[in-house]
């Protein structure tokens, strides 16, 4: 169990609070089904006093122009999650199943929470106003300037995967630019956002309703953000297809949307690259937090013949990764979030064999543990790109190899997806794996290996992965609107 005590109570406007009826929910250990702990059920009344909240502090208050105090109060927020990161560490890998590789230095917790810098010295060093200089539009001699702003009010929505990563991602540069936040979590992992909320209130100078934090059991409570007219901006991350009700809903009162969704990224081998390497990298990657990442690459194009031998080699490396206990540091992949979604990855399993697929390791649950959510590492073979698998996000750690034949094939199986997130490409020219990455259209691309992942570098995807960036410069840009002003020259 963590040494967290997780917290019943809800951060509306400055106060943490209980839910009006006092109902809470359970959150589980996905590798144990242990109860982590007990968070607050909140419903709409809970939800439209924290948007009213956010509303008021944008509107009455400076928070929105006071620059030099929004950066003290970041730099307050990363030295507490700081000096609390061996206990939040603790809450991740029990709540969120999160190997502890990942979590205490990787994107789980530590990264996140050391990118709050980059955020926090950004309002320092980013031009806020730009001087366009004289003009004399229709004939009037004008001197202008363009104005960066804070949006607004932000409703943001997140799932339940990488939670620290994703929540701070959102609230730290929508709180940089100015803007004032409801944060709604999921019902998977609700302790480390009410964790987030409790530190915000007791060891920050941030103003009672700039940052809010609504937990509920019931995943469509989200909606009401989508659709009050209070809120401003919609900042969302999950499925593709909660993805188009967002953006609809968002629609009736003309909100702006950023929307960062699904992906089935394609991990490339050119047939003349080193087989053993690539099929490390793709497989460590295929099974990493058990697969569940948007961008991870679940699709393997493979050249038609090297085909048996990728299968083969990648096959061996999931092998040998297993699952193992969350809080192992030699553990890859542990267990997936819950009954719910291991059932699902269960169904997936069942239709590519349906299809005419064949497993080349895994398959099923592994026989060895009785308690937890587990999916073994999982290859399928002897499936081509129109297979359900190959097609649809599984979020389980689950690799479909695909044969290709040649480079202008594997980028067009490559690019035959709704999805464009992310991707790889894997040879020995450097200049040949550059010249193919240029050829996907995905929001990233690793060449050779490179890692892509940091705060300062945008994500995002084409297609039907999403609409806008996050993190980086334009993730930051997503939280600001723009003002031309005159005066007469």
């Amino acid at each position: 169990m963590s040494e967290y005590e997780v917290t019943t109570e809800l951060l509306i406007d400055g106060d943490l609070v209980p839910a009006d009826s006092g109902a809470v929910f359970d959150t589980i250990n996905p590798a144990t089904e242990e109860v982590v702990g007990q968070v607050a059920d909140a419903g709409e009344d809970e939800l439209h006093r924290a948007i009213g909240a956010a509303r008021t502090a944008f509107d009455e208050s400076s928070w929105s122009t006071d620059h030099a105090f929004r950066k003290h109060c970041l730099e307050q927020l990363r030295t507490a999650l700081e000096s609390d990161s061996e206990a939040l560490t603790q809450l991740t890998i029990d709540e969120v199943g999160a190997p502890r590789f990942l979590a205490e230095n990787g994107p789980q917790f530590g990264a996140p929470v050391a990118d709050i810098a980059f955020y926090s010295d950004l309002i320092d060093e980013y031009q806020w106003t730009e001087d366009l200089g004289t003009a004399e539009p229709m004939g009037v001699p004008s001197h202008r300037w363009v104005l960066k702003e804070a949006a607004g009010v932000v409703g943001a929505i997140t799932p339940w995967n990488f939670p620290w990563q994703i929540n701070l991602a959102k609230v730290a540069p929508a709180l940089a630019a100015g803007c004032t936040v409801i944060l709604k979590p999921p019902p998977d992992t609700p302790a480390v956002a009410t964790a987030l909320g409790r530190i915000v209130a007791e060891k920050t100078d941030i103003p009672a309703g700039v940052f809010n934090v609504v937990t509920s059991s019931a995943p469509a409570l989200g909606a009401g953000l989508s659709v009050d007219p209070r809120i401003d901006l919609i900042s969302f991350t999950g499925s593709t297809d909660t993805g188009r009700r967002v953006m609809s809903d968002s629609a009736k009162t003309i909100k702006r949307v950023f929307l960062e969704l699904g992906g089935k990224s394609a991990f490339v081998i050119l047939d003349d690259a080193d087989v053993g390497l690539s099929s490390m990298l793709a497989g460590i990657a295929g099974c990493t937090h058990a697969g569940q990442g948007c961008a991870l690459t679940t699709r393997v194009l493979a050249p038609r013949n090297r085909y048996d031998e990728v299968v083969e080699a990648i096959a061996g490396v999931m092998e040998g990764v297993g699952v193992g206990d969350p809080n192992d540091e030699g553990t890859i992949c542990g267990p997936v979030i819950s009954a719910r979604q291991r059932e699902r990855i269960e169904g997936y399993l069942r239709t590519a064999t349906d299809e005419g697929g064949t497993f080349a390791t895994g398959g099923g649950r592994p026989t060895d543990r009785d308690r937890g959510f587990w999916i073994e590492p999982t290859v399928v073979a002897g499936l081509d790109n129109n297979a359900t698998v190959a097609r649809e996000e599984i979020f389980g750690p689950v690799i479909t190899v695909i044969a290709h034949d040649g480079d202008d094939d594997a980028a067009r199986i490559a690019n035959d997806s709704p999805y464009g997130l992310s991707g790889a490409v894997m040879s020995a020219d450097t200049d040949r794996a550059w010249a193919f990455a240029r050829r996907i259209r995905t929001g990233t691309m690793s060449v050779n290996g490179g890692v892509w992942y940091a705060g300062d570098t945008p994500f995002g995807g084409y297609k039907q992965s999403g609409v806008g960036r996050e993190m980086g410069i334009p993730g930051f840009e997503e939280y600001l609107e723009t003002k031309t002003v005159a005066e007469p020259a």
